[in-house]
């Protein structure tokens, strides 16, 4: 069995995961990385992807982040979402229907606020990817 370490998913609203895992991993800005015990400490951003976590009992979950930031360190691994929904509870109608609004505000908008819908519909449409992936596995 695989040595554990503390590790919490958090989110604006609430801790989502928290506990001892075995096994998290994350789609970073730079790629995918896997975090085991004794890991070494670094911090970096988190795209829009899946977190596979496998608990030290041996469950493993799923779950949605649409970017953030992890922290890993000698006491253990922190991963700051901008939003976390467990996969299995994750809501593809609500993420249309936001994709439809940033699409709104670009065709109605210049400047700055369009940048910014610009930049969010390429979040979103990251987001909806990852997650029709995951979903097929």
């Amino acid at each position: 069995m695989s040595e554990a370490f503390s590790f919490e998913l958090v989110s604006p609203e609430a801790l989502v995961l928290g506990g001892e895992a075995s096994e998290v991993v994350v789609p970073g800005t730079e790629g995918y990385f896997t975090v085991l015990a004794n890991h070494s400490a670094f911090m970096t951003t988190v795209k829009p992807g899946i977190v596979d976590v496998k608990m030290s009992d041996g469950e493993a979950k799923r779950i949605f982040v649409r970017g953030g930031f992890a922290d890993v360190s000698p006491t253990g691994f922190t991963l700051l979402a901008e939003q976390a929904t467990m996969l299995e509870d994750f809501d593809m109608e609500e993420l249309e229907k936001a994709i439809q609004e940033a699409r709104d505000i670009i065709a109605e908008s210049e400047g700055e606020k369009k940048a910014k819908a610009e930049a969010l519909l390429t979040q979103l449409e990251d987001s909806k990817s990852a997650v029709a992936m995951a979903i097929s596995q």
